[in-house]
Protein backbone atom coordinates (compact mmCIF):
# COMPACT_ATOMS: atom_id res chain seq x y z
CA UNK A 1 0.00 0.00 0.00
CA UNK A 2 1.44 3.39 -0.96
CA UNK A 3 1.67 6.54 1.10
CA UNK A 4 -1.03 8.29 -0.92
CA UNK A 5 -4.77 8.10 -0.38
CA UNK A 6 -5.39 5.71 -3.27
CA UNK A 7 -8.47 7.73 -4.17
CA UNK A 8 -9.12 10.83 -6.24
CA UNK A 9 -9.13 11.80 -9.91
CA UNK A 10 -5.41 11.04 -10.37
CA UNK A 11 -5.57 7.51 -8.98
CA UNK A 12 -3.28 5.33 -11.11
CA UNK A 13 -0.90 8.17 -12.06
CA UNK A 14 2.67 7.54 -10.89
CA UNK A 15 4.98 10.45 -10.09
CA UNK A 16 8.71 10.52 -9.36
CA UNK A 17 9.70 13.70 -7.52
CA UNK A 18 13.38 14.59 -7.39
CA UNK A 19 13.68 16.18 -3.96
CA UNK A 20 13.88 19.95 -3.70
CA UNK A 21 12.38 22.88 -1.78
CA UNK A 22 9.25 24.97 -2.09
CA UNK A 23 7.34 24.82 -5.36
CA UNK A 24 8.39 21.32 -6.44
CA UNK A 25 7.30 19.65 -3.18
CA UNK A 26 4.08 21.69 -3.09
CA UNK A 27 3.21 20.68 -6.65
CA UNK A 28 3.81 17.02 -5.85
CA UNK A 29 1.82 17.32 -2.61
CA UNK A 30 -1.10 18.57 -4.70
CA UNK A 31 -0.72 15.67 -7.14
CA UNK A 32 -0.66 13.26 -4.20
CA UNK A 33 -3.71 14.95 -2.66
CA UNK A 34 -5.53 14.31 -5.94
CA UNK A 35 -4.74 10.61 -5.79
CA UNK A 36 -1.41 10.23 -7.61
CA UNK A 37 1.15 7.74 -6.29
CA UNK A 38 4.12 10.02 -5.57
CA UNK A 39 7.63 8.80 -4.77
CA UNK A 40 10.03 11.46 -3.55
CA UNK A 41 13.74 10.82 -4.14
CA UNK A 42 15.77 12.44 -1.36
CA UNK A 43 19.43 12.78 -2.24
CA UNK A 44 21.60 11.19 0.45
CA UNK A 45 23.20 13.90 2.59
CA UNK A 46 22.06 16.70 0.29
CA UNK A 47 21.32 20.29 1.01
CA UNK A 48 19.09 22.48 3.08
CA UNK A 49 15.96 21.10 4.75
CA UNK A 50 12.99 23.02 6.10
CA UNK A 51 13.36 23.80 9.84
CA UNK A 52 10.52 21.51 10.94
CA UNK A 53 10.53 17.81 11.85
CA UNK A 54 9.70 15.58 8.85
CA UNK A 55 6.43 14.46 10.42
CA UNK A 56 5.24 18.09 10.46
CA UNK A 57 6.26 18.95 6.88
CA UNK A 58 2.85 19.06 5.22
CA UNK A 59 4.43 19.48 1.78
CA UNK A 60 5.60 15.86 2.04
CA UNK A 61 2.26 14.31 2.98
CA UNK A 62 0.86 11.49 0.90
CA UNK A 63 4.27 10.59 -0.56
CA UNK A 64 6.64 7.67 -0.26
CA UNK A 65 10.18 8.85 0.49
CA UNK A 66 13.38 7.02 -0.37
CA UNK A 67 16.98 8.21 0.10
CA UNK A 68 19.24 7.57 -2.88
CA UNK A 69 22.81 8.46 -3.77
CA UNK A 70 22.17 9.75 -7.28
CA UNK A 71 25.90 9.89 -8.01
CA UNK A 72 26.32 6.14 -7.55
CA UNK A 73 25.55 3.72 -10.41
CA UNK A 74 23.27 1.71 -8.13
CA UNK A 75 21.31 4.76 -7.03
CA UNK A 76 20.91 6.01 -10.60
CA UNK A 77 19.77 2.58 -11.78
CA UNK A 78 17.17 2.47 -9.03
CA UNK A 79 15.72 5.82 -10.01
CA UNK A 80 15.74 4.90 -13.70
CA UNK A 81 13.80 1.72 -12.89
CA UNK A 82 11.14 3.86 -11.20
CA UNK A 83 11.11 6.36 -14.07
CA UNK A 84 10.53 3.53 -16.56
CA UNK A 85 7.19 2.89 -14.83
CA UNK A 86 6.27 6.52 -14.07
CA UNK A 87 3.83 8.87 -15.77
CA UNK A 88 5.43 12.06 -14.46
CA UNK A 89 8.85 13.18 -13.25
CA UNK A 90 9.39 16.50 -11.46
CA UNK A 91 12.85 18.06 -11.75
CA UNK A 92 13.45 21.01 -9.33
CA UNK A 93 17.13 21.52 -10.17
CA UNK A 94 18.88 24.33 -12.01
CA UNK A 95 19.07 23.87 -15.79
CA UNK A 96 21.55 21.15 -16.70
CA UNK A 97 21.84 19.56 -13.24
CA UNK A 98 19.54 16.65 -14.03
CA UNK A 99 21.40 16.06 -17.30
CA UNK A 100 24.70 15.83 -15.42
CA UNK A 101 23.17 13.16 -13.19
CA UNK A 102 21.96 11.16 -16.19
CA UNK A 103 18.32 12.12 -15.50
CA UNK A 104 17.76 14.70 -18.21
CA UNK A 105 14.65 14.70 -20.40
CA UNK A 106 16.40 13.35 -23.49
CA UNK A 107 17.61 10.28 -21.64
CA UNK A 108 14.37 9.65 -19.77
CA UNK A 109 12.00 10.23 -22.69
CA UNK A 110 14.10 7.84 -24.77
CA UNK A 111 13.50 5.20 -22.10
CA UNK A 112 9.88 6.11 -21.43
CA UNK A 113 8.32 8.03 -24.34
CA UNK A 114 5.04 8.56 -22.43
CA UNK A 115 6.77 10.38 -19.56
CA UNK A 116 5.67 13.92 -18.72
CA UNK A 117 8.85 15.64 -17.57
CA UNK A 118 8.05 18.68 -15.40
CA UNK A 119 10.84 21.19 -14.84
CA UNK A 120 10.43 23.66 -11.95
CA UNK A 121 12.80 26.64 -11.82
CA UNK A 122 12.70 30.28 -10.85
CA UNK A 123 14.20 31.84 -13.97
CA UNK A 124 13.37 29.13 -16.52
CA UNK A 125 15.51 26.86 -18.68
CA UNK A 126 16.76 29.70 -20.91
CA UNK A 127 17.68 33.38 -20.61
CA UNK A 128 20.56 35.35 -19.07
CA UNK A 129 19.57 34.49 -15.49
CA UNK A 130 18.79 30.80 -16.04
CA UNK A 131 21.82 29.61 -14.05
CA UNK A 132 21.57 32.16 -11.25
CA UNK A 133 20.29 31.33 -7.77
CA UNK A 134 17.15 33.05 -6.60
CA UNK A 135 14.16 32.92 -4.29
CA UNK A 136 10.57 34.12 -4.31
CA UNK A 137 11.24 37.88 -3.76
CA UNK A 138 13.80 37.91 -6.59
CA UNK A 139 11.33 36.45 -9.08
CA UNK A 140 8.58 38.85 -8.00
CA UNK A 141 11.03 41.71 -8.46
CA UNK A 142 11.64 40.80 -12.10
CA UNK A 143 7.94 40.74 -13.04
CA UNK A 144 6.70 44.04 -11.62
CA UNK A 145 4.63 42.23 -9.01
CA UNK A 146 6.74 43.11 -5.97
CA UNK A 147 6.93 46.79 -6.95
CA UNK A 148 3.13 46.93 -7.01
CA UNK A 149 2.57 45.48 -3.54
CA UNK A 150 2.70 47.87 -0.61
CA UNK A 151 1.39 51.11 0.88
CA UNK A 152 1.63 54.51 -0.75
CA UNK A 153 4.89 56.14 0.28
CA UNK A 154 6.28 52.90 1.66
CA UNK A 155 8.53 50.12 0.37
CA UNK A 156 7.36 47.02 -1.50
CA UNK A 157 6.00 44.36 0.85
CA UNK A 158 6.66 40.63 0.65
CA UNK A 159 3.41 38.64 0.18
CA UNK A 160 4.71 35.43 1.83
CA UNK A 161 5.77 32.90 -0.81
CA UNK A 162 2.24 32.44 -2.08
CA UNK A 163 2.57 34.61 -5.18
CA UNK A 164 5.89 33.30 -6.49
CA UNK A 165 6.82 29.83 -5.28
CA UNK A 166 3.33 28.44 -4.93
CA UNK A 167 1.13 30.57 -7.20
CA UNK A 168 3.40 31.39 -10.12
CA UNK A 169 5.51 28.27 -9.68
CA UNK A 170 3.86 25.14 -8.29
CA UNK A 171 0.35 25.79 -9.57
CA UNK A 172 1.58 26.45 -13.11
CA UNK A 173 3.72 23.32 -12.98
CA UNK A 174 0.67 21.27 -11.97
CA UNK A 175 -1.46 22.91 -14.68
CA UNK A 176 1.22 22.09 -17.25
CA UNK A 177 1.57 18.50 -16.07
CA UNK A 178 -2.20 17.93 -16.16
CA UNK A 179 -2.46 19.49 -19.63
CA UNK A 180 0.37 17.27 -20.88
CA UNK A 181 -1.35 14.19 -19.41
CA UNK A 182 -4.59 15.13 -21.20
CA UNK A 183 -2.71 15.59 -24.50
CA UNK A 184 -0.90 12.28 -23.98
CA UNK A 185 -4.23 10.46 -23.97
CA UNK A 186 -4.45 11.26 -27.70
CA UNK A 187 -0.82 11.30 -28.82
CA UNK A 188 0.51 8.55 -26.52
CA UNK A 189 3.61 10.73 -26.13
CA UNK A 190 5.02 12.60 -23.17
CA UNK A 191 6.79 15.95 -23.30
CA UNK A 192 8.78 18.47 -21.27
CA UNK A 193 6.91 21.10 -19.24
CA UNK A 194 9.10 24.16 -18.51
CA UNK A 195 7.50 25.92 -15.52
CA UNK A 196 9.36 29.07 -14.51
CA UNK A 197 8.21 31.17 -11.58
CA UNK A 198 8.87 34.39 -13.50
CA UNK A 199 6.60 33.20 -16.31
CA UNK A 200 3.83 32.17 -13.94
CA UNK A 201 3.92 35.38 -11.90
CA UNK A 202 3.87 37.47 -15.08
CA UNK A 203 0.81 35.48 -16.17
CA UNK A 204 -0.83 36.09 -12.78
CA UNK A 205 -0.29 39.81 -13.40
CA UNK A 206 -2.54 39.78 -16.50
CA UNK A 207 -5.21 41.95 -14.87
CA UNK A 208 -2.91 44.66 -13.45
CA UNK A 209 -1.07 44.85 -16.78
CA UNK A 210 -4.42 45.22 -18.56
CA UNK A 211 -5.36 48.04 -16.20
CA UNK A 212 -1.94 49.65 -16.75
CA UNK A 213 -2.39 49.49 -20.53
CA UNK A 214 -5.82 51.08 -20.22
CA UNK A 215 -4.65 53.96 -18.03
CA UNK A 216 -6.49 52.62 -14.97
CA UNK A 217 -3.30 51.70 -13.08
CA UNK A 218 -0.06 53.52 -12.38
CA UNK A 219 3.33 52.59 -10.96
CA UNK A 220 2.76 54.51 -7.71
CA UNK A 221 2.01 51.62 -5.36
CA UNK A 222 -0.83 52.02 -2.92
CA UNK A 223 -2.71 54.52 -5.08
CA UNK A 224 -4.72 52.18 -7.29
CA UNK A 225 -8.13 50.61 -6.97
CA UNK A 226 -7.16 47.20 -5.57
CA UNK A 227 -3.76 47.84 -3.97
CA UNK A 228 -5.02 49.70 -0.85
CA UNK A 229 -5.30 52.99 -2.75
CA UNK A 230 -9.09 53.06 -2.57
CA UNK A 231 -10.49 53.51 0.95
CA UNK A 232 -13.27 51.02 0.24
CA UNK A 233 -10.71 48.28 -0.61
CA UNK A 234 -8.40 48.22 2.37
CA UNK A 235 -7.71 46.96 5.88
CA UNK A 236 -8.70 48.91 9.00
CA UNK A 237 -7.65 48.62 12.64
CA UNK A 238 -10.39 48.12 15.20
CA UNK A 239 -10.74 49.18 18.84
CA UNK A 240 -9.01 46.04 20.14
CA UNK A 241 -5.94 46.37 17.92
CA UNK A 242 -7.20 43.78 15.45
CA UNK A 243 -8.24 44.29 11.84
CA UNK A 244 -11.08 43.96 9.35
CA UNK A 245 -10.77 43.79 5.57
CA UNK A 246 -13.05 45.81 3.29
CA UNK A 247 -13.66 45.22 -0.43
CA UNK A 248 -16.89 47.09 -1.21
CA UNK A 249 -16.29 47.88 -4.88
CA UNK A 250 -19.81 47.66 -6.30
CA UNK A 251 -22.15 50.59 -5.47
CA UNK A 252 -24.73 48.32 -3.82
CA UNK A 253 -22.08 46.76 -1.59
CA UNK A 254 -20.57 50.17 -0.85
CA UNK A 255 -23.95 51.48 0.28
CA UNK A 256 -24.22 48.61 2.77
CA UNK A 257 -20.71 49.36 4.04
CA UNK A 258 -21.53 53.01 4.68
CA UNK A 259 -24.83 52.08 6.31
CA UNK A 260 -23.23 49.51 8.61
CA UNK A 261 -20.60 52.03 9.68
CA UNK A 262 -23.37 54.45 10.63
CA UNK A 263 -22.11 57.00 8.10
CA UNK A 264 -25.07 57.10 5.69
CA UNK A 265 -26.08 60.55 6.92
CA UNK A 266 -22.55 61.86 7.41
CA UNK A 267 -22.30 63.73 4.09
CA UNK A 268 -19.39 61.62 2.89
CA UNK A 269 -17.52 62.38 -0.34
CA UNK A 270 -18.60 60.36 -3.36
CA UNK A 271 -17.22 56.84 -3.64
CA UNK A 272 -15.37 57.60 -6.87
CA UNK A 273 -14.15 61.11 -6.02
CA UNK A 274 -10.52 60.12 -5.97
CA UNK A 275 -9.29 63.52 -4.81
CA UNK A 276 -11.42 63.09 -1.69
CA UNK A 277 -10.33 59.53 -0.90
CA UNK A 278 -8.09 60.71 1.99
CA UNK A 279 -11.10 62.26 3.73
CA UNK A 280 -13.19 59.16 3.05
CA UNK A 281 -10.45 56.94 4.43
CA UNK A 282 -10.20 59.03 7.58
CA UNK A 283 -13.95 58.69 8.15
CA UNK A 284 -13.81 54.92 7.69
CA UNK A 285 -10.75 54.58 9.95
CA UNK A 286 -12.41 56.57 12.75
CA UNK A 287 -15.59 54.52 12.50
CA UNK A 288 -13.81 51.15 12.53
CA UNK A 289 -11.67 52.26 15.50
CA UNK A 290 -14.82 52.73 17.59
CA UNK A 291 -15.63 49.00 17.92
CA UNK A 292 -13.80 45.69 18.23
CA UNK A 293 -13.14 43.39 15.31
CA UNK A 294 -15.72 40.86 16.44
CA UNK A 295 -18.33 43.55 17.04
CA UNK A 296 -17.91 44.67 13.44
CA UNK A 297 -18.15 41.08 12.27
CA UNK A 298 -21.49 40.80 14.04
CA UNK A 299 -22.75 44.10 12.65
CA UNK A 300 -21.93 43.13 9.06
CA UNK A 301 -23.04 39.50 9.38
CA UNK A 302 -25.65 38.70 6.76
CA UNK A 303 -24.84 41.75 4.63
CA UNK A 304 -23.07 42.14 1.29
CA UNK A 305 -20.84 44.94 2.54
CA UNK A 306 -17.76 42.76 1.88
CA UNK A 307 -16.36 43.25 5.37
CA UNK A 308 -14.54 40.36 7.03
CA UNK A 309 -12.56 39.93 10.25
CA UNK A 310 -8.86 39.35 9.63
CA UNK A 311 -8.15 36.02 11.31
CA UNK A 312 -4.74 34.77 12.38
CA UNK A 313 -3.43 31.37 11.30
CA UNK A 314 -4.30 30.13 14.78
CA UNK A 315 -7.88 31.37 14.47
CA UNK A 316 -8.66 30.56 10.82
CA UNK A 317 -9.13 26.77 11.07
CA UNK A 318 -11.79 27.34 13.73
CA UNK A 319 -13.68 30.07 11.89
CA UNK A 320 -17.35 29.22 11.41
CA UNK A 321 -17.35 29.03 7.61
CA UNK A 322 -14.13 27.05 7.12
CA UNK A 323 -15.02 24.71 9.97
CA UNK A 324 -18.43 24.04 8.37
CA UNK A 325 -16.79 23.26 5.01
CA UNK A 326 -14.02 21.13 6.48
CA UNK A 327 -11.38 23.33 4.84
CA UNK A 328 -8.88 22.10 7.42
CA UNK A 329 -8.30 18.58 8.68
CA UNK A 330 -6.76 17.72 12.02
CA UNK A 331 -3.68 15.54 12.37
CA UNK A 332 -2.44 14.66 15.83
CA UNK A 333 -4.31 17.63 17.25
CA UNK A 334 -2.85 20.09 14.71
CA UNK A 335 -4.79 21.80 11.92
CA UNK A 336 -3.68 21.11 8.35
CA UNK A 337 -5.20 22.36 5.08
CA UNK A 338 -7.46 19.77 3.48
CA UNK A 339 -6.97 18.75 -0.17
CA UNK A 340 -8.47 21.16 -2.71
CA UNK A 341 -10.38 21.45 -4.99
CA UNK A 342 -13.29 19.05 -4.41
CA UNK A 343 -14.69 16.47 -6.79
CA UNK A 344 -18.24 15.12 -6.94
CA UNK A 345 -17.57 11.72 -8.48
CA UNK A 346 -13.94 11.03 -7.56
CA UNK A 347 -13.48 12.68 -4.16
CA UNK A 348 -10.05 12.83 -2.57
CA UNK A 349 -9.30 11.16 0.74
CA UNK A 350 -7.33 12.15 3.81
CA UNK A 351 -3.63 12.29 2.85
CA UNK A 352 -1.26 9.97 4.65
CA UNK A 353 1.07 11.52 7.21
CA UNK A 354 4.43 12.79 5.95
CA UNK A 355 7.19 10.19 5.92
CA UNK A 356 10.78 10.75 6.98
CA UNK A 357 13.49 10.48 4.30
CA UNK A 358 14.36 6.84 3.71
CA UNK A 359 11.14 5.54 5.26
CA UNK A 360 10.40 3.57 2.09
CA UNK A 361 12.80 1.36 0.13
CA UNK A 362 13.42 1.22 -3.59
CA UNK A 363 12.66 -2.53 -3.85
CA UNK A 364 9.22 -2.16 -2.25
CA UNK A 365 8.40 0.80 -4.48
CA UNK A 366 9.46 -1.08 -7.61
CA UNK A 367 7.39 -4.04 -6.54
CA UNK A 368 4.39 -1.75 -6.00
CA UNK A 369 4.87 -0.33 -9.47
CA UNK A 370 5.12 -3.76 -11.09
CA UNK A 371 8.86 -4.20 -11.59
CA UNK A 372 9.77 -7.80 -12.35
CA UNK A 373 13.20 -7.64 -10.70
CA UNK A 374 13.49 -4.97 -7.98
CA UNK A 375 16.97 -3.51 -7.72
CA UNK A 376 18.81 -3.22 -4.40
CA UNK A 377 18.47 0.11 -2.55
Amino acid sequence: MGAGTGVGPLTGIRVVELGGLGPGPFACMLLADLGADVVRIDRSGAGFEMPVPPELDTLQRGKSRVSVDLKSPEGLDSVLALVDRADVLVDPYRPGAAERLGLGPDELLARNPRLVYGRMTGWGQTGPLAQRAGHDPNYLSATGALHAIGRAGGPPQLPLSLVGDFGGGAMYLVAGILAALVERATSERGQVVDAAIVDGVAHLMANPYSLLAGGAWNDQRGTNLIDSGAPFVDVYETADGRYVSVAALEPAFYAQLVDGLGLAAAGLPGQWSKDEWPALRAAFAAAFASRTRDEWAEIFEGTDACVAPVLSMTEAPHGEHLAARGTFIERDGRPEPAPAPRFARTPTGVPASPESPGHSSVPELLERWGASAPLPA
